[in-house]
């Protein structure tokens, strides 16, 4: 992830190492796997956990001289020790507050309460489980993502919802636009930043040992 050959694009601020934000998303969960609503203090799985430890040289090299961050869920933390970094917890990596549902998997959700399902998957503004729109959670990434703007490198690790919501302000989609990307337990995506704005570097990216 340093220089390219032939060097930068114009207005490119790469450096030596990681320039820009490079977010990895956690190891996998239970939950995950049962496609269940996000809940923060779910553990994430020991099989997966070994799968970051043994990416921890891979990781270490991309991020060398970056600040790393951490969402304050306990899978969050779990990868990032996996990984062997000195995290900083940020709430505004945290994902969406799902309010009752959280926990739950997605097709009880859809049986018993698919009227209040179809409002919150059409409009980002709607919290009908009683935690936070789409629409606030972007709001909160993306004012994260701005305060870290400056830094010469940073690796966030947290889950999917955080790094699509970071994708949709960079490439200015809305919050149901950037739901489309898939992104798998502990690929990385990359943001960089230039005079011009954001630009996404490599999206769920797997990689390897």
């Amino acid at each position: 992830m340093g220089l390219r050959p032939g060097g930068p694009p114009p207005g490119d601020r790469r450096v030596a190492g990681l320039s820009g934000v490079l977010l990895v998303r956690h190891a996998s969960t239970p939950g995950m796997r049962a496609a269940c609503f996000p809940a923060p203090d779910a553990d994430a799985d020991a099989a997966s956990l070994a799968r970051a430890a043994a990416l921890t040289q891979t990781v270490a090299r991309a991020a060398a001289g970056a600040v790393a961050w951490a969402a304050p869920s306990v899978a969050a933390g779990q990868t990032v020790a996996a990984l062997g970094l000195a995290a900083r917890v940020v709430p505004a990596l945290a994902e969406v507050d799902c309010g009752r549902w959280q926990g739950q998997p997605y097709e009880r959700v859809a049986r018993e309460e698919p009227d209040a399902l179809a409002s919150w998957l059409t409009d980002p503004h709607a919290a009908p489980h009683g935690g936070e729109s789409l629409a606030a959670h972007a709001g909160r990434v993306a004012a994260w993502l701005e305060s870290v703007r400056a830094e010469p490198g940073v690796v966030a690790v947290c889950d999917a919802g955080a790094i699509r919501a970071a994708l949709g302000y960079a490439l200015g989609l809305d919050p149901l636009s950037a739901a489309r990307f898939d992104l798998a337990p502990l690929s990385v995506t990359e943001l960089t930043v230039t005079r011009a704005g954001w630009r996404v570097a490599h999206v769920n990216r797997k990689v390897l040992i």
